[in-house]
């Protein structure tokens, strides 16, 4: 179930959402499971857990989908992914900025980077990411830090963002739409 063809997208689509609530399927439903697509993954197999979450979205996707793993540069991974004739799909933000935390990079430099290859991408761009405002502040330092960053990048993307759809229990509210 398609929500919109390929060429129907815009050139950059925010997908939020929390966690488990349908905003993966959503965004993957956006690109036409006929046409050749880019899956750039952020997520690592770190346990047991994580391979098997990383397996349900592997098996969801069709044969049309190339998967490229960068936990760490999806600025360069997007670059180089980069044509016209195909979408990617990035999941998730939320991820890529815990990794980011985890290596210790500045969270804010990289947004930048990723900021400015927004700038030169002919391909459409569909973004997943976990809304940051939902839950309770956390007690612990590591968890707010997490919180504060991806809030910004959340919220830089949804600036630059043609369109922004914020996913709960499965259903799509579009919260934003430069064609509307």
């Amino acid at each position: 179930m398609a929500a919109e063809s390929f060429s129907q997208l815009p050139p950059l689509t925010l997908v939020l959402g929390g966690q488990r609530s349908g905003k993966s399927a959503h965004a993957e439903d956006l690109i036409d499971d006929r046409r050749a697509a880019v899956y750039l993954a952020t997520g690592q197999a770190l346990d047991a857990e994580m391979t098997k979450r990383i397996e349900r979205h592997q098996k969801r996707r069709g044969p049309n989908w190339t998967t490229v793993e960068e936990p760490i540069n999806i600025a360069n991974a997007l670059i180089e992914s980069d044509s016209k004739d195909r979408p990617i799909l990035i999941d998730s933000l939320a991820m890529w900025v815990a990794n980011l935390l985890d290596q210790g990079y500045d969270v804010k430099n990289e947004a930048f980077t990723l900021a400015e290859a927004l700038e030169g991408l002919t391909s459409p761009l569909v973004v997943v990411s976990d809304e940051a405002g939902l839950g309770v502040i956390p007690e612990n330092v590591l968890a707010r830090s997490f919180l504060d960053e991806l809030g910004a990048v959340n919220q830089a993307i949804a600036a630059r963002a043609d369109k922004v759809v914020f996913v709960a229990a499965g259903l799509p509210v579009v919260l934003k739409d430069k064609e509307k």
